[in-house]
């Protein structure tokens, strides 16, 4: 049986590291650096610079766990956004 995670070594602030994550993560590290236009090196050293505590695995876990979440935030409340403007236009 082939195992959830994968190891991935990668270098952060011109040091090769090691870091272990489930491929969902991998996958979703590979879009926000797309979106935000940064090699997913850059994007681990960024994610690296800001952890507070914990491993590295675990502060990447989080961090695509926090844009995903805030992106689907901002998805369900653009349409009330949306709702409430056309309705003050109707209203006026």
């Amino acid at each position: 049986m082939k195992s959830p995670v994968v190891k991935r070594s990668i270098v952060v602030a011109g040091h090769k590291t090691s870091v272990s994550l489930e491929e969902a993560f991998w996958n979703g590290m590979k879009e926000i650096s797309s979106v935000r236009d940064l090699t997913l090196s850059e994007l681990v050293g960024e994610i690296d610079g800001n952890r507070q505590q914990g491993n590295l695995s675990s502060a990447i876990r989080l961090f695509v766990l926090d844009y995903f979440r805030s992106r689907a935030l901002q998805q369900t409340q653009q349409p009330a956004v949306e709702a409430k403007a056309d309705s003050s236009i109707v209203a006026h």
